[in-house]
């Protein structure tokens, strides 16, 4: 006996419909004051001060379906938006979420992806306070993220002085390397132990969002997320400081999930540690008698000059950039 499934896409649902059924997934938190199905959201500002961050993700450019669920892709997209407010020294509050769908797109995957965004601003106490949504042809998402600086000033990346340390919270490498897994069609299950940690890291970032805070508090004078690899993203502190960076590759810490897949693929691991992006790691640049605490190891020194070094060595950035 033939038994046929009837899957319901977005299309069936209708714009009205779909916006009510990703609101019943959403609870809100203490934060949001107003929230979904009035025309704007109102969310408190304890501070007075709003740390606002917005970010684009594309079907294709930064997700692929058949690589990542819907809920994978619901993670990730919450998870770079807050770092980005964590990267300020700042508490996220809450997200708005612009979402073009395509109409036989399957509920089921729209329902993961809204359970992605609320679990991971569970994390951090935060909650999606609304959006808007539309037909397009790709899944596109547009994130914005607010925070709260609980009365601190935020941290900027311009602030980093010679004489200071660089310190990373976080692990690097890991997104990267799960790509090139991907990439290279390797088929890793879950038995797979650290080359399927690799993939999984690619797919659901775990920014150290407590850090961010945390780093203001310990006095850090420039932040922010590893977005697009660290020796790019330090060179925007360098640049922005009008001072060098000196990387200590030594003091980089390669996890199990990178060698094995560097193993798995020839590659170089420290390659992904220093150039790789996506596991939005918080570098930070501290004074040097700061005390930092286990979060954070010192990978680095601020000194008079420009750019970023490599054991005192000139490098290409490397890392990420949307059009190249």
């Amino acid at each position: 006996m033939w038994v046929r499934r009837c899957v319901i896409r977005v299309g069936d649902l209708g714009e009205f419909g779909a916006v009510r059924r990703i609101s019943g997934r959403l609870p809100q938190g203490a934060t949001v004051l107003l929230g979904p199905g009035d025309d704007a959201a109102m969310v408190g500002a304890p501070d007075g001060r709003v740390v606002v961050s917005t970010d684009l993700l594309i079907e294709g450019r930064h997700f692929r379906r058949d690589w990542s669920s819907g809920y994978d892709v619901g993670r990730k997209a919450a998870a770079q938006n807050l770092a980005d407010v964590a990267a300020m020294g700042a508490v996220p509050t809450s997200l708005v979420v612009g979402l073009g769908m395509p109409a036989d797109l399957p509920v089921s995957w729209l329902d993961a992806l809204t359970d992605g965004f609320r679990d991971e601003c569970a994390v951090v106490g935060a909650s999606v306070a609304g959006g808007d949504i539309a037909r397009s042809d790709l899944v596109v998402l547009g994130v914005t993220a607010l925070g709260d600086l609980g009365g601190r000033a935020p941290v900027t990346r311009s602030g980093a002085r010679p004489g200071q340390v660089v310190a990373v919270a976080g692990r690097l490498g890991h997104a990267a390397a799960g790509l090139a897994l991907l990439e290279a069609g390797r088929d890793v299950p879950r038995e797979a132990g650290a080359l399927f940690e690799a993939v999984e890291a690619h797919r659901r970032p775990c920014p150290p969002y407590e850090q961010g805070p945390e780093a203001a508090r310990l006095g850090a004078t420039a932040m922010l997320d590893v977005s697009d690899g660290l020796l790019q993203d330090l060179g925007h502190i360098a640049r922005a400081g009008g001072v060098r960076v000196e990387v200590d590759p030594d003091a980089l810490v390669v996890g199990k999930p990178v060698a094995a897949a560097a193993e798995e693929l020839g590659a170089d691991p420290l390659d992904w540690v220093l150039t790789g992006g996506e596991d939005h790691a918080l570098a930070a640049v501290f004074p040097a008698e700061a005390r930092l605490g286990s979060a954070w190891r010192v990978v680095g020194a601020v000194v008079a000059g420009e750019g970023v070094t490599v054991r005192g060595r000139a490098v290409g950035q490397g890392g990420w950039d949307h059009f190249q």
